[in-house]
Order: C-alpha cells, then structure tokens, then sequence
C-alpha cells in the first residue's frame, strides 16, 4: 500500500511539486488560474517553465512537447530536446516561459474541415495550466489547446473548456438565487468506464482486418459465445490479471485514479473504471488511458481492441460516461439528499439536465456518432439510438407529484433481508439500475452510456455542458426579473416537467414497441447512423445555443460538420477496401484449395475402386464451389460500388450512398463468406478465427 501511494502521481508536475518547487507568490497566482478561471498571469511563466524543466530532467527526461488533441480523435505530440548550446562547445538544458506558453505545429497537416488551407500551415499550442504537465518516457507533456492562425479551435480540447466556462457562468447565476454567494466556480466532472478487448498478438498480425480497421470484418459465429454467461466478472486469467497489474501501474504514475477492474460479458473483453475527475482532466486522462493500455498489452504480447465492435455476434464496447455537476465547495448539485422533493435546488438542477436533454438530444446523438459505434447502438449491450433519461421510481413519483401540484407522500425505505441471519440487512437505493437507458441518474450523477469505447469523451461532455448551460441560463433570466422568487420557481420547475417529461422513459430501452412509442407519440428522435445525424449540427437552434454560449464559431461547427462525415466516409471505405483484398488474396484462393483436395480425394477414391462412397467429399466440394462464385461474385459487387463512391464529390451524399449501398453490399459478401469458413477445414482457413481469438488468451 505504501509503495502505491509513493508511486502515485511521481511522473506527474501536480499540485504537490508546484507547492514545493514555485515561490508563493508564483504558486498563489497560478492557483487562481487552475481554481478559479482567472486569467493566466504571463509573468509566471518563466518561473513554471525552470521548476518544470528541473523536476523533469531530475526524472530522466531529455524532451519537451505540446500534447493536444487534434480533431483526428487521438494525441498528437512534437518532441523538442531540452538542450541548447554553450559558449565551451557543450551543451545546457534550457526551457522557456515563452516555450511553455506556446508551441508552433503545422495546422495544415491535421483535420480541419475547411478552416485552413493546405498552404497555410501556421498553427498555434497554448498550454492549459488546469491540466497538470506529466512525462512520458523521455519526455514532458505539456497539455495545450490547439488553433489556427486565426485563432479558430483546431481540437477537442479547446471548446470544451469553452463549454465548461458556460456552465459555471450560468450555474452562478442560479446559485446566486438561493442566495449562495460564497461559491466561486461550479464544475462539470466525469467518471469514464473504458471498455476493452485483449487478444493475442500473433493471432492479431494474422488478420488484415484487425491490423488496418480495428475489427474483424469477417468471421463464422464459434460454437461458444457469450451465451453462459460466465465470463461477466469471472475470474481474471493470470496474463490478464498481469496485463491489468502493470497497467494500474503504468497508470497511477500518471496520476489517473485507475480504481476498478474486470472481466465484461463478451469472452476477451474488459473493464476498467477510475474515480471522478473534473471533465477536462478526465478527458486528458482517458485519452492517456487509452494509449496505454494498448502499450502496455504490446509488452505482454496482446493487443488492446478499443474499436466499438470488434466482432459480430457479442457484445461490443462502449463508455460510460458518468457525469455530474459540482461547486468549488465539495457540493455535488445532483445530489437530491434524503428528501429531494423538498430540495428546490437539486430540482432545479435536475429540471435543468431534463430539459437540456430534450431540446438538445439530436447534439448528444452526434456527440457519439462514429463508422464504429452505428454498429453498438440498439444491439443487446448498447442503448438504442433513441435518447430518453432513466430518472427511477422515487424521482419520477416526485415529479409527477410536482407537475400535478400535489403533495409527495414519500417512499418508505425498504430494508434487504436475504433470509440468512449471518448476511448483513441494508437499505435497497431509491432507484435501481437501467442497463438499456441512454441516459440515466444513478444516485447523484448521469451516466450517459452511449458514447463507443474509441470515442474521445470531450465531444459528449461539450454538448452536454453546453445544453446545461442553456437551460440554466433560460431559468436565471426568468428567475432574476421575477418579484416572487419562490412562486416563480415552483411555477418553473413544474412548467419544466411538463413540457420535458416525454424524455423520460422508466422502461426497457431495447423493446421495440418503446421505439415506436418514442418516435410516433412523444416525437423523439431516432437517427441511427451517422449520416442520418451530423446534418443536424447545423441546424439553426444547435448553431444559435452553441454560438451564444461562445463554445463554438459558426464556422468551426460547419469544419466538425465535414471533418465528422469525411471519417465516417473514410473509415468505411477503408474496410470495404480491406474486405475486398482479403476476399480476393485469401479467402478465395483457401476456398479453391480446399475444394481441389476434395475432388483430389475423390478421384483417389474412384481410381482405387469405384463403388467406394465419395458423398462427404462431392457435396463439400458442390457446397463450396457454389459459395466461391458467391464470393467473386460478391466481390466484384463491392469493388463496383466503391468505384462509383469515388466520383460523389459532396460529403453528404457520398455518406448516404456508403450508409445505402456500401454497407449493404460489405454484408452480402460476409454473409457468404462466413459460410464458406463453416465449410472449410480448419486447416486451409487463411486466418485465426473467431475461437481463436476470443478464447486465445488464457
């Protein structure tokens, strides 16, 4: 125990090192900026950089870099070596406030949706002092925004600081209300749950699929799944257990407060949880998460699959995002206490995180929309598409109650007996667990479940910072001119219920008659792929909110609005190419083999004596030959409709025609060829199958 709490945070320039390297006043005038959102005093700069530099050459690091978040949907870093030359020929180690503050990327070479040309190729880092610096290897992170040289935001980072400042700004305005004036910034903060896959890495530089898409475009159902069960939260094999120990490691030097482990429902997967962090510190840490948790499985010769699906017919990855709201005092305001329904102001709240769901649920549906996760959402593990908060029995009987003026009565705690007297009693929650709500209040927090386990969080918790913020700032602009606080609040809270209360959904999320009942009585939305959603970016209300708020640009939206279904487009094209290639340099060719053993046999068969029976071998051989023109014919079919994608100059329709046609056409050809693996001897199958792969690792 004592080891890990030595090790915790060693690599990480935190707020321990800067109380002890800074001078008080440096500390103290940073503080104010990493607290309280004041303005960053440049004249500090030079004192962070050399406590900085000396801390991290004292670790053993050589190099500097700007670590940001480019709209590619990884990190993205440029290392400079600390040293400079001497007048004596040799060398010193040097770093600047000038080069801490700021950093000098070429913009030209990352996605930005047309807010850049290719020949202007300035761009700007600019650290962000809220997120501590850490090394990695050799090197100091300096964690930075990034944007353009006319100040446009280039990353992900970058609005959801914005989208944060909204949030206090407008949380204020209503804590100022109920008459709090000693809180001085209120925070949104997140707890990410990363699901994962391990396989084996010989297995995996097998399969073209894995290698350039991330999951398996092909591959026969094995004969055993998740069916039994009995992988959820069973024992952790010992290269896994290994795998996980060093990763915590790996993790805690950091700083990430890596908390829970475990096996997840599909053979191969995995879970890991951390405890709650404010969200832009979450975001940087689940990013540095990720990257780690595919380097550190390369040391155990496995491979890390965070793609949202990686195989067919089990259950895929997503994370969830557990989100809450909070003041510089410790106060989580989703806290409804022991009595919510006389607690005004965690209703408030709540009204708030109700409303902004409803009027903004297209904006969160795009916040998750990704090639991969169009394949997890409405499957068996994920949400459906269609967004609606879980909100549980006692709360909805509040609102209910509220809406229809009448007094609450109260729920009875229930006490747990399991029938054993040496078992403990305990108190049941107030609300049980929704597995297939998008979007559900578990306690004091939302967990928003629809986001896939490749996605950068920062995207979602945009969004919903952003739509929060609105909604608070729609109730303090009427609150603040009202002459009786307490009537208009009341009348508030209860108009909000009513005219949000179609979002709310107790129910089974994956039923099919909720969709129906979402769609054509409530008049929610349901878009299920990625085409079908990322218009709506641009709608007028989503660009007004957004604006207003200063999160985004008008033409920053319209560059996320591209840059979205230009990957989208380009991630499918890619396994479409990657399908064809296998299709036509493996499977193929594994199939013809086999069957021309099977017709060798028989003629073996015949030459020694011509009753001998020779079924098994002739009908495989049919059943096969008839599959391998399926294949070709299947083939040539793909490569036909991406040929005619190619010439679609718009984004828009050129999404539509792959969601359409392209798709469709990637289904016919697996169809056909994983019956051809069922027919096949194992032996001649070009690549490890799905057993292999999902039980591999033991």
């Amino acid at each position: 125990m004592e080891s890990v709490t030595k090790t915790f945070g060693s690599m990480v320039f935190d707020d321990r090192v800067m109380k002890a390297t800074l001078s008080a006043k440096v500390y103290q005038s940073l503080k104010k900026t990493i607290d309280e959102g004041k303005e960053l005093d440049p004249t500090v700069a030079n004192a962070v950089a050399a406590a900085m530099r000396d801390w991290a050459v004292e670790r053993g690091a050589t190099h500097f870099t700007h670590w940001f978040q480019p709209l590619t949907g990884v990190t993205a870093e440029k290392h400079d070596s600390f040293i400079s030359p001497a007048p004596d020929g040799g060398v010193i180690m040097e770093f600047s406030g000038k080069e801490l503050i700021k950093g000098e990327p070429d913009a030209s070479s990352f996605p930005s949706g047309g807010l850049r040309a290719t020949f202007e190729a300035r761009g700007y880092t600019a650290w962000d002092p809220t997120s501590y610096a850490f090394i990695k290897g050799k090197t100091l992170c300096i964690p930075t925004a990034f944007c353009s040289y006319g100040g446009e935001a280039l990353d992900k980072k970058t609005p959801l600081l914005r989208s944060m400042e909204a949030l206090n700004v407008q949380a204020l305005r209503v804590l100022r209300l109920f008459g709090n004036t000693s809180v001085k910034r209120v925070t949104s903060s997140v707890g990410p749950e990363q699901e994962y896959f391990l396989i084996d890495r010989e297995l995996y530089n097998k399969r073209k699929d894995l290698i350039y898409t991330g999951r398996t475009l092909f591959g026969a159902k094995p004969p055993k799944g998740q069916e039994m069960d009995d992988h959820y939260f069973g024992a952790i094999k010992p290269r896994v257990a290994a795998y996980m120990e060093e990763l915590n490691e790996e993790l805690w030097k950091l700083g990430i407060l890596a908390k829970t482990e475990h096996n997840e429902v599909a053979p191969a997967q995995h879970e890991l949880a951390p405890i709650y962090s404010t969200t832009n510190i979450a975001t940087d840490h689940n990013q540095l998460t990720m990257e780690m948790m595919q380097k550190v499985a390369a040391r155990h010769g496995l491979v890390c699959l965070l793609h949202e699906k990686p195989f067919a017919g089990v259950n895929g990855s997503g994370k969830h995002n557990n989100w809450s709201i909070a003041t510089d005092a410790g106060q989580n305001l989703l806290s409804p206490g022991e009595t919510p329904h006389e607690n005004a102001q965690f209703l408030l709240f709540l009204c708030a995180v109700i409303q902004a769901v409803d009027d903004y649920q297209d904006l969160l549906r795009i916040s998750v929309a990704t090639a991969g996760n169009d394949h997890r959402l409405g499957a068996n593990e994920a949400p459906p598409a269609v967004i609606s908060i879980f909100l549980g029995d006692e709360l909805n009987a509040v609102l209910e109650a509220i809406e229809a003026d009448a007094p609450y009565r109260g729920a009875a705690k229930t006490t747990m007996k399991l029938g054993a007297d040496v078992l403990p009693k305990f108190n049941r929650d107030a609300t049980d667990r929704n597995r297939t709500s998008p979007f559900a209040f578990t306690g004091n927090k939302f967990e928003f479940r629809m986001l896939g386990s490749s996605n950068s969080i920062a995207c979602a918790n945009i969004m919903l910072n952003s739509a929060v913020a609105e909604s608070l700032k729609l109730y303090a602009d009427e609150l603040e001119k009202a002459s009786d606080f307490q009537t208009a609040l009341h009348r508030l809270i209860r108009s909000t219920i009513q005219a949000h209360k179609r979002i709310i959904f107790n129910g089974n999320g994956y039923d099919d008659a909720w969709i129906k009942e979402a769609t054509e009585a409530r008049g929610l939305c349901n878009y299920r792929t990625t085409p079908d959603c990322i218009p709506h970016l641009l709608d007028a209300k989503n660009v007004k909110m957004l604006t207003e708020h200063k999160v985004f640009s008008e033409a920053e939206l319209k560059s996320r609005y591209e840059i979205q279904l230009e990957n989208y487009c380009k991630t499918v094209l890619i396994e479409a190419r990657t399908m064809a290639d296998m299709a036509k340099k493996q499977i193929l060719p594994a199939v013809t083999a086999y069957v021309a053993e099977l017709t060798e046999a028989v003629a073996r068969k015949k030459s020694v004596g011509a009753d001998l029976p020779c079924g098994y071998e002739t009908e495989t051989a049919r059943k096969l030959s008839a599959l391998a023109d399926g294949i070709a014919s299947a083939t040539a079919e793909l490569e036909s409709v991406i040929l005619k994608i190619k010439d679609i100059p718009d984004v828009l329709p050129e999404s539509c025609e792959i969601r359409d046609t392209l798709l469709p056409a990637m289904g016919r050809l697996r169809v056909v060829c994983d019956a051809a693996e069922l027919e096949t001897a194992e032996t001649h199958w070009p690549f490890p199958t799905y057993g292999d792969l999902l039980f591999g690792v033991r």
